[in-house]
Formats: structure tokens, C-alpha cells, sequence
């Protein structure tokens, strides 16, 4: 078998450029309806940031969403108490989930920078049961491979989800839930994310929608780079005597185009730590777009030789 030709792109990515690359384009009409989809993050923010866009694409494309977040967020964002952060961080969370056309949200509420100190089998567990309860069929998280990923949450997050979707499949783990009517299912589609350099063998066209995944960071106010800080930036400049076209004339539309134009774009490495999404797609002759290291169905080569051979 042939080795994939690589090489190295934007922030130190490392592209697959043989067949196994895929650039995914939207589909017309609902083609994934039935398929369930969990979007999996640490950390209120991660999601919208670094998928919010694919999230929106497939929701838009049939499937059913779910959001669910691992830490409670009592050590990021805006908050004069502890009580005071998880409170405003939930609610961002929940919006979130709503921008995106996402079902519900499950918080497993666990500290925040703190998730190396848990048990990693008491999380698997919990994952393998909301995998096997929602019967999700893909999940879209941090990548459990990524290089220089220096936070705790992300890393510990990635490795759990990916030993759980790997269990849960299976018929021999927690044999309990089958005698609560919880059957093994299979994890069939894995979409990976990371901040750092990666492997990506698949480039996600988020073009229509942008929108969605600006309005889904939108509404994370408390932590993140995004929320009000295009209106802040508006106002600071109104008091020096400066003013940028590109914020515009009101509060809201500041913040929108902030997102947009800086925050996915223009100051995208220092502000989130991943490059433009406009510059990515470029590469690949798309508008806007998302890159991933993608896991899916393995071909059958024994089912093509049934196929050809069998009488």
C-alpha cells in the first residue's frame, strides 16, 4: 500500500494529499436524517471556535445534535464568584447549543484545568452510556492525538471520548445497561479538531454557514475571544477619536463583524490559536472552512471480492 503524500500548511498542519484527502461540500436537501451527532468540548467555547461551522453544515444536512460539556467552567471567563462563572457559563452553553440547532446539552460539571485529577474510567464510563443512549452515530471533539495541546481539559477530554466511542460498540463492557434496554452501539464518523500542528485528511466547507458559526461564538459573553468584544473594541477606539469601518456603527453589528472579520480570520492565531478560516479556505477553493482529522467506515475489500466473485 501506497504511503500518502504530505505536507505542511497553515500552522503547522500537515496535509494528506492522496485520495484519502476529502474536501466536504454541502449537501442539498436532508441526506443525514436519522443520523445523531454529539459535539463533545471541555469547555464552553471550544466547539464554536473550532467547529462551529461543521456542526451547523451537518445539522442543516438532517442530523440530530447534541452538546455535551465536561467541565463546569468555574475558572474561565466573567464572574466575581465561582457560583457566579459556572451560572454565566452554563447559560452561554445553552445558547450555544441553541445557535447551533443542537437538541439539548449534557454538562458532566466536572472542575475546570482540573480533569488530569479525575478517575479516566469513571468518565469513559459516562461517556459509553450517553454514546449508547443517544445512539450517536458521529461525534465531532478535540483531536486525543494533537501535539502541544497544553490544557488539561482538552487533552483528557479527547483520550476518554475516543476509548469510549471505541467500548461502546462493544457487547462485553457495562453488561448492565443491557438489562436497562441500553444496547452496544457504534461509533461510525469521527471528526477531530485541534489547535495545534495535526494530521487533516479532511477540509469541511463551512461557506453557508458562517453566519451561524459567528452567532453560535456570539453568545459565549463570559470566556472565549469572541462574545461583546467587538463592541468593546468599537467603544475604546470611540474614545481615542478612532473609528474602524469594519465594526460599524452599532454595538451588535461591531460584534458580529469582530468575529467575522478578526476572530476567524484576520488576528485568528493569537486569538483562538488556529489559523484564519478564510486562509484555509482559500487552499481549497472555498470561501470558509474547517479542518479535521477524520475517522470513518473502513472500506470493505472482502465485500467488493463477494460482490465480483460470489455465485
Amino acid at each position: 500500500m501506497a504511503l500518502p503524500f504530505l505536507h505542511v500548511g497553515l500552522g503547522g498542519r500537515t496535509f494528506v494529499d492522496d485520495e484519502t484527502m476529502v474536501v466536504e461540500k454541502s449537501q442539498k436537501g436532508r441526506p443525514h436524517e436519522g443520523k445523531v451527532l454529539a459535539a463533545i468540548q471541555p469547555h464552553s467555547d471550544d466547539v464554536p471556535i473550532f467547529a462551529g461551522g461543521t456542526v451547523a453544515k451537518l445539522i442543516n444536512e438532517g442530523y440530530t445534535g447534541y452538546l455535551i460539556r465536561t467541565t463546569n467552567d468555574d475558572h474561565a471567563g466573567k464572574g466575581d464568584t465561582f457560583g457566579e462563572l459556572i451560572g454565566n457559563n452554563e447559560r452561554d452553553n445553552e445558547a450555544v447549543a441553541k445557535a447551533l440547532g443542537l437538541k439539548k446539552t449534557y454538562d458532566l460539571h466536572y472542575r475546570n484545568h482540573r480533569m488530569d485529577n479525575i478517575s479516566p474510567v469513571e468518565l469513559r464510563a459516562r461517556l459509553v452510556f450517553l454514546i449508547r443512549m443517544l445512539k450517536i452515530d458521529t461525534i465531532i471533539t478535540y483531536d486525543p492525538w494533537g501535539h502541544y495541546e497544553e490544557n488539561p481539559d482538552h487533552y483528557v477530554t479527547a483520550r476518554a471520548v475516543e476509548a469510549a466511542r471505541w467500548m461502546a460498540g462493544g457487547g462485553r463492557d457495562y453488561p448492565e445497561h443491557l438489562d436497562a434496554g441500553i444496547q452496544p452501539h457504534l461509533v461510525k464518523e469521527l471528526y477531530y479538531f485541534a489547535r495545534g500542528p495535526q494530521l487533516v485528511n479532511r477540509i469541511v466547507d463551512i461557506s453557508d454557514h458562517i453566519d451561524t458559526k459567528v452567532a453560535a461564538n456570539r453568545v459565549n459573553i463570559t470566556q472565549g475571544p469572541a462574545g461583546e468584544n467587538g463592541s468593546r473594541l468599537r467603544e475604546r477606539l470611540l474614545k481615542e477619536g478612532k473609528k474602524l469601518d469594519i465594526l460599524g456603527n452599532d454595538a451588535e453589528t461591531a460584534n458580529r463583524n469582530y468575529i467575522k472579520h478578526f476572530v476567524l480570520d484576520i488576528d485568528s492565531k493569537r486569538l483562538r490559536g488556529t489559523p484564519s478560516d478564510k486562509e484555509l479556505g482559500s487552499q481549497f477553493n472555498c470561501e470558509y472552512a474547517e479542518a479535521f482529522h477524520y475517522r470513518g467506515p473502513e472500506h470493505s475489500n472482502l465485500d467488493d471480492y463477494i460482490e465480483k466473485h460470489a455465485y
